[in-house]
């Protein structure tokens, strides 16, 4: 018999850096490795991963990262864990396996994977099974122990319609849940939909819609990752007599890449080039990146454009997920094309473009795996309450319904839940532009201080010899008051400052560090009484 426990680095109680740890008496799996993206409170950070702290701890004892398909929230922090243990494994499909390297991992590090083929890992094996999602080659894990099957489902929905490398193998699913499963790991994020998602997800008709009744440019938002909207678009646009103008290198990378591996199908005389741009009756497809959102059609509506520029007429369908954080630059930004007298075409509110289980998809897939044990992951909290209460309601009894945050452990000994209530310490790192160093919470509180009360710099030269001021104190603000109308203000400063590097002066010695101690304290007193503020004060005091 078994011991084992089953924890996660990130993804409960929030979207995104899902990251799911299962340990298996001395081995231990990770199946995914996902990153969350900074929201406008952020403060120039760029994107947001697990801390890497444990599995760094624990390396020798890893067998490997399981990814369940090319999303970031799934797989976009796999780099910076490859920076942190360069010689871990990423297994993947193939599609995955794209994006892993067009996200700088080497590949070296990745070991592309088949559905359906079985990996063994000496006494526990490990087999994918393909699943139905906007991702091709997106797969959930079926882990393998003496006690019974661990399955995590990854991101996924139900629809037979769904083909190819896009489909999902039900017989599979069932058939292990036939053999016993001790627990199942399933995601929330529409845990609070009822229904079915499918077929709100099937787009082409709608589109072929937008483009019958839209006379001149069309141009298109999508995300580079979601494949199945871009063949929505493909599909729609096939008999219009319109060219179609991919824009960006990075979008037409992938389209090229998956028309070759037979994810994507069109005609070659579908897609245009550069002299289509101002064709009347062109599409252009624009990629946006979910860390800049809207980026590209910003450039083009505030003219920077390199290549298009906005005509009266021009139609703009937001073919891409909506998400709260980003609500106000929308809405911005739909006022600027309506300016510019261009038409915005909006998803109809019985559509949808994320692809994830609702009430009925994750009451199907209990029901073909039958689980002694279920813990719902990915998602806020409320999600994952929603996602119990399904559970719940199949029958599952309260005590067999793991609702755990991120580090909680859930031990399972002999087949058996132990209730031991243990946990590891979690953590996140913040990562901004290309360093893979956690920015630090010290950085973005003071990232917070400049954006809402400025700075306050003050400068001043000693003479090392006679020990007297020689130069200043100089003020210097920025972000903080305007100067020609604060006279007063910076006057005071000048004199507190100069009082508190008099008095610190000695025939002996200066007390550098006192003094920028009490320039800070005296000031951040003064400068509150008088305006209610707290800037960052910086004293710079030199000698000579």
């Amino acid at each position: 018999m078994s011991k084992i426990k089953i924890f996660s680095l990130g993804g409960l109680d929030e979207s995104g850096k899902n990251t799911y740890c299962i340990e298996v008496d001395k081995d231990l799996f990770v199946f995914d490795c996902g990153l969350k993206y900074a929201v406008g409170t952020s403060y120039g950070i760029d994107y947001i991963i697990p801390d890497f702290e444990y599995l760094e701890k624990n390396k020798k004892r890893i067998k490997g990262v399981f990814l369940t398909h090319g999303h970031y929230e799934n797989m976009g922090g796999a780099a910076d864990l490859v920076k942190t243990i360069p010689e871990i494994k990423l297994y993947a499909t193939k599609y995955t396996k794209y994006v892993l390297l067009e996200s700088g991992v080497p590949e070296k590090n990745i070991i592309e994977i088949l559905p359906h083929k079985k990996l063994n890992f000496g006494r526990i094996s490990i087999f994918p099974i393909s699943v139905n999602h906007s991702c091709p080659d997106s797969v959930m894990y079926v882990l393998n122990t003496k006690d019974g099957a661990i399955c995590y489902t990854g991101d996924f929905i139900i629809d037979p319609m769904m083909a190819d490398s896009y489909a999902m193998d039900l017989g599979k699913i069932a058939y292990i849940g036939k053999l016993g499963v001790l627990c199942l790991l399933a995601e929330s994020s529409f845990s609070e939909h009822i229904g079915h998602t499918s077929p709100s997800h099937r787009l082409s008709r709608f589109f072929k819609d937008v483009l019958n009744k839209q006379e001149g440019r069309v141009m298109f938002t999508v995300l580079q990752t979601h494949l199945y909207t871009i063949q929505d678009i493909l599909s729609a646009a096939e008999n219009s007599h319109r060219k179609i103008v991919v824009m960006g290198k990075k979008l037409q990378n992938v389209i090229h890449f998956a028309q070759k591996e037979g994810y994507l199908h069109f005609k070659e005389d579908l897609i245009g080039d550069l002299s289509n741009i101002n064709d009347f009756n062109s599409i252009l497809l624009i990629c946006d990146d979910k860390e800049t959102p809207y980026a590209s059609i910003s450039k083009i509506v505030n003219g920077y454009d390199k290549y298009i520029s906005l005509k009266k007429g021009d139609a703009i369908c937001f073919a891409e997920p909506r998400y709260d954080s980003n609500e106000k630059l929308l809405v911005k930004l739909e006022n600027d094309l309506a300016m510019a007298g261009c038409k915005i075409i909006g998803l109809p509110s019985d559509k949808n473009i994320l692809q994830h289980p609702s009430s009925e998809d994750l009451m199907l897939m209990i029901r073909l795996l039958n689980p002694k044990y279920y813990m719902p992951v990915k998602g806020e909290y409320r999600y994952l309450v929603g996602n119990a209460n399904l559970a719940n309601d199949l029958g599952i009894p309260p005590e067999n319904i793991l609702l755990k945050q991120n580090g909680d452990i859930v031990e399972i000994d002999d087949g058996k839940q132990m209730d031991n209530f243990k946990s590891i310490k979690v953590g996140s790192c913040l990562i901004d532009g290309k360093s893979s160093d956690d920015v630090g919470e010290l950085v973005v509180k003071d990232r917070e201080m400049l954006s809402e009360n400025g700075i306050v710099l003050i400068s001043a030269t000693i003479s090392k010899k006679d020990k007297v001021l020689l130069v200043g104190p100089e003020v210097t603000t920025r972000g903080f008051i305007y100067v020609k109308d604060s006279k007063e203000i910076i006057s005071e400063i000048k004199k507190i400052s100069e009082e508190v590097i008099t008095r610190n002066i000695t025939d002996s010695f200066i007390e550098y560090n006192k003094i920028k101690t009490e320039i800070r304290s005296e000031l951040s007193k003064y400068l509150f009484s008088e305006t209610e503020c707290k800037p960052m004060i910086i004293a710079v005091v030199q000698e000579i």
